[in-house]
């Protein structure tokens, strides 16, 4: 199944089978539906799709279960900026509203699942079976060890059921006709060549000149591109633990006690290390500790009792410190002595004037920090960014001057008139699913319409766009291969074509069913 999702994880089918999963109760984790409206308040709800309400701990079961799927297809390579671009928490949403319109509309449509079916449904799960078969003590044991009763979890997989039925049965509308087989078997098969023109902004450029009311209009649209980044300077005392380290002892109960809780540090070639042989090394280890606990105590205590009048020198004084001052600094850009303490910069850029913030542990020591002065993010005027607003409003000038040009003539090409166009040719080449075109580029959308083209309808609506360049195109020449070996293929291209068909009609039932239902997602979920 991994290996089908690795494959397939954008389509459709898959956003359904996840749908099904966080709906079932089969895998690690076990989801319990809370019906209509019993144990709800207004506060608690995540989603309402017509008559059903999804709670938010149903959410989030979901969402840590879609999580999983994804961590396993993905492995070490889904760390947090991936798990942000697959957007998992709106995944989740999807799902369940997918899941939950099926799963009614398969009501709606008067499906029935008997007793039996849901038997031998569970019967044929691998969770509950001993040897190949199923084995009820082991059901009961499962189902325990999850907290699930037989009769919810019956319930969950009678609905499985249902929906798989209706999904059937959407499915079975597909079909495939010959006239869909022959342009498959085509564009398999034939070979063209492509005449084009390419628009890059780059020469166009030098023909643009900007107003200042055309730059300041452009200023105005897209302050966020031109705005400074917030920055802050800070004093701050930064208490060393190892001053207080004399003033520390430590116990033999104090050294078994870190040693049996730190245990896995203290390995050797033949494994744990008996306290004996290491015994100076984790007096060292806990004296280290119990200094760090001191210093953060004596810290928080002085920060305790001078934060009201903000007096940081106070606190200097106290820890037997010194109070260091940096110079502005933005978040991305940190004074150099706070390079990597991310714990204090993130606190830093919350402080309030005059407040006093802290203990913050670090590598380094303890902090205790105070802002000396914010200097807001701020779009600067046009007269001292000139050049960098120039230099980007032309740079999204000539990308539109760019389009206009192909759009122009791709008008042209379609009338048949080539004239002051700079055509390059393909050459004859084959249909490729990556998009590799000789010559023009790397577009999936290019290929796919090329191969549409014909002798009769030789030119597109519009142009593509392949990186930062614009391109008008048609068919110069399309080479037709093999046609007569289609009536013998005809029909095994239509067993192939006719899963594509059955997932267009699943995405078809469910935007229709999206379109009549009304949803309602909590703003507190969308916000989180």
């Amino acid at each position: 199944m991994l290996g089908i999702m690795r494959k397939y994880k954008q389509s459709i089918v898959i956003k359904v089978v996840f749908g099904i999963i966080v709906l079932s109760f089969i895998g690690t984790i076990f989801l319990v539906w809370g019906r209509g409206d019993e144990g709800l308040t207004p506060s608690s709800y995540a989603i309402k799709i017509d008559r059903t309400k999804i709670s938010y701990e149903d959410f989030q079961r979901s969402f840590y279960r879609l999580r999983d799927i994804y961590a396993q297809i993905y492995g070490p390579a889904l760390t947090p900026e991936v798990e942000k671009q697959l957007n998992l928490k709106q995944q989740a949403i999807d799902s369940l509203i997918d899941a939950t319109l099926m799963r009614n509309a398969a009501k709606d449509m008067g499906i029935k699942v008997s007793k039996d079916e849901v038997q031998k449904a569970i019967a044929a799960m691998p969770a509950f079976q001993a040897n190949g078969a199923f084995n009820s003590d082991q059901y009961f044991q499962v189902l325990k060890a999850n907290r699930i009763a037989p009769k919810e979890f019956e319930a969950s997989q009678k609905d499985e059921l249902m929906v798989k039925k209706a999904q059937d049965q959407i499915k079975a509308r597909a079909q495939v006709t010959d006239e869909a087989a022959r342009q498959f078997f085509k564009k398999k098969n034939d070979r063209i060549n492509l005449r084009f023109a390419v628009f890059s902004p780059a020469e166009v450029q030098r023909e643009i000149k900007l107003s200042d009311q055309e730059l300041t209009d452009y200023l105005a649209k897209n302050q966020n591109a031109f705005k400074t980044q917030e920055q802050i300077s800070i004093s701050y005392v930064l208490a060393d633990p190892a001053k207080v380290a004399g003033t520390v002892t430590v116990t033999e109960a104090d050294i078994q006690s870190w040693y049996q809780k730190n245990i896995d540090r203290y390995q050797g070639k033949g494994g744990i290390l008996p306290l004996a042989e290491v015994k100076e090394q984790v007096k060292a280890d806990a004296l280290r500790f119990h200094a760090g606990q001191k210093a953060y105590e004596l810290a928080a205590a002085s920060l305790n009792k001078n934060k009201a009048a903000g007096n940081l020198a106070s606190v200097a004084r106290e820890l037997g410190s010194a109070v260091t001052e940096t110079q502005l600094f933005t978040a991305q850009n940190p004074a150099p002595a706070l390079a990597g303490e991310k714990d204090l910069l993130t606190r830093a850029f919350l402080l309030k004037p005059n407040e006093l913030a802290g203990p913050v542990e670090t590598s380094k020591g303890i902090y205790i920090l105070k802002l000396k002065e914010r200097k807001p993010a701020d779009v600067p005027p046009l007269s001292q960014i000139r050049a960098k607003v120039e230099e980007k409003a032309k740079a999204a000038k000539a990308l539109e001057l760019a389009r206009k040009k192909a759009e122009d003539a791709q008008a042209k090409l379609a009338k048949g008139d080539s004239a002051g166009l700079a055509l390059k040719e393909t050459g004859s080449f084959a249909f490729d699913a990556k998009g590799n075109i000789p010559v023009a580029g790397i577009s999936p959308e290019l290929m796919e319409s090329a191969f549409a083209l014909t002798p009769q309808a030789p030119s597109p609506k519009t142009p593509v766009k392949i990186g930062n360049s614009w391109i008008a195109y048609s068919l110069k020449e399309r080479t037709e291969l093999n046609a007569a070996a289609f009536p013998a293929e005809k029909e095994g291209i239509k067993r192939e074509l006719l899963p594509v068909k059955q997932e267009e009609e699943l995405k078809k039932w469910l935007r229709e069913l999206r379109a009549k239902a009304k949803i309602e997602i909590n703003p507190a979920l969308q916000e989180q």
